[in-house]
């Protein structure tokens, strides 16, 4: 319920200073649910809302919206450390209130937490931590919109982590250092473990991580124009711990040798535009064989790419989505003859294996993003005899 804070009928040199006034906490809902519950007139709501956004300048932001992208790891022989963002996005608002809550729409909402083992919340907890903050942590509301497909290896739990930590950032009012530090980089790998997700979900575009022994470090290589992306997500979800636990413990130097190689050659096809080189590029000798048992359709899926056109095409992640590469793409794919571009035959193609073996499931074709997640919008007060009101961040 809302909080018993009530506005005298005063005149504005009588009232109370603004520091004494129960309301640093409130939210943008919480403040417009008080107005509904008690009536308030016109003035009276100018004047709350103008003392709560008074109350809330110089702590923080009340309410944040970050949108945060899908994404593809390991593009086949990169285990661990090679990713690429995906222009499939989820949006997550968080904004100070008097009660904890957790709304989800969308992808996963049926199975995700609602409490404080979400991942967004963890997220934003060690953003908190990283600034020396953990015992500060505000009272806030979360909603999410969830269009990445969940747990189906497209980095769902990458962007949950990230979207955290930016609205953690952006609550507390923090900034992180990215050069020669990538801070933010650090707290979301120190969480998910390996940067293959996290570094393209901050950054965007395709991004090789190391650790270089003191710290994790990550590099853009170059996207070529054209590149289209053709997922096929099956309908069943699989855990990454469970297809982690296929892995060996050690590998053979001749397994070792073959990637080596083709992350080299994946790298040198996407900075050079060599496209063709993917096919081979894409191959891997650690990860894939060892999945396949679980992930039956993948070889059936990766052979039926191949054949329609692809360029090449690879396990998503942990999987279960395949995803497949082809070119052609010029300005919007939806204006553009069909007959210029593969990723149609490619879909149906993948689609039509999948039935052949009995695993339904579903073909998103989407391209890769050169930006990572970002703040669409924020509620800040600022002095208005300032210039940094009328500084606006736009961004969509």
């Amino acid at each position: 319920s809302a909080p018993s804070c009530r506005l005298p009928n005063t005149t504005s040199a009588e009232r109370p200073p603004r520091a004494s006034l129960c309301v640093p906490m409130l939210g943008d809902s919480d403040v417009d649910a008080f107005i509904r519950k008690h009536g308030l007139s016109d003035d009276a709501k100018l004047d709350l809302k103008s003392l709560v956004e008074g109350a809330v300048a110089g702590v923080g932001k009340r309410r944040v919206t970050v949108r945060v992208p899908a994404t593809t790891a390991n593009m086949g022989p990169g285990f661990d450390c090679c990713g690429m963002a995906l222009d499939i996005w989820n949006e997550v608002t968080v904004e100070r209130a008097v009660s904890f809550s957790f709304e989800i729409e969308g992808e996963g909402a049926d199975k995700l937490p609602r409490d404080k083992s979400n991942l967004v919340v963890r997220g934003l907890e060690a953003a908190y931590k990283a600034i020396g903050k953990e015992n500060e942590v505000p009272v806030l509301r979360y909603w999410t919109k969830n269009r990445i497909p969940f747990a189906k290896g497209m980095g769902s739990s990458s962007a949950a982590i990230v979207s955290g930590i930016l609205a953690g950032l952006a609550i507390a009012g923090f900034n992180l250092q990215v050069k020669g530090e990538e801070e933010l980089l650090q707290i979301a790998t120190a969480i998910e473990g390996h940067p293959d997700n996290v570094a393209p979900c901050i950054y965007g575009g395709f991004q090789l991580g190391i650790h270089n022994g003191k710290r994790w470090y990550t590099d853009r290589v170059t996207l070529p124009h054209g590149l289209m992306c053709v997922v096929f997500c099956p309908d069943h979800i699989t855990e990454t711990s469970a297809a982690r636990d296929l892995l060996k413990s050690q590998v053979d130097v001749e397994d070792s040798v073959f990637n080596s190689g083709r992350v080299g050659l994946l790298v040198a096809a996407f900075a050079t535009n060599n496209l063709h080189w993917l096919r081979t590029a894409t191959e891997d000798a650690l990860h894939q064989p060892q999945r396949s048992s679980l992930h039956t359709h993948l070889m059936p899926l990766i052979q039926a790419a191949n054949d329609a056109g692809a360029h090449g095409a690879c396990l998503s992640g942990a999987g279960p989505a395949v995803i497949a590469f082809t070119g052609g793409r010029a300005g919007d794919v939806i204006a553009q003859n069909v007959s210029e571009r593969k990723e149609l035959e490619v879909a149906e193609a993948m689609l039509a294996a999948a039935d052949r073996i009995n695993c339904p499931g579903q073909v998103l074709i989407t391209k890769p993003i050169e930006h990572g997640g970002y703040i669409v919008s924020e509620t800040v007060s600022y002095d208005p005899d300032t210039r940094r009101h009328r500084i606006h961040y736009v961004q969509d």
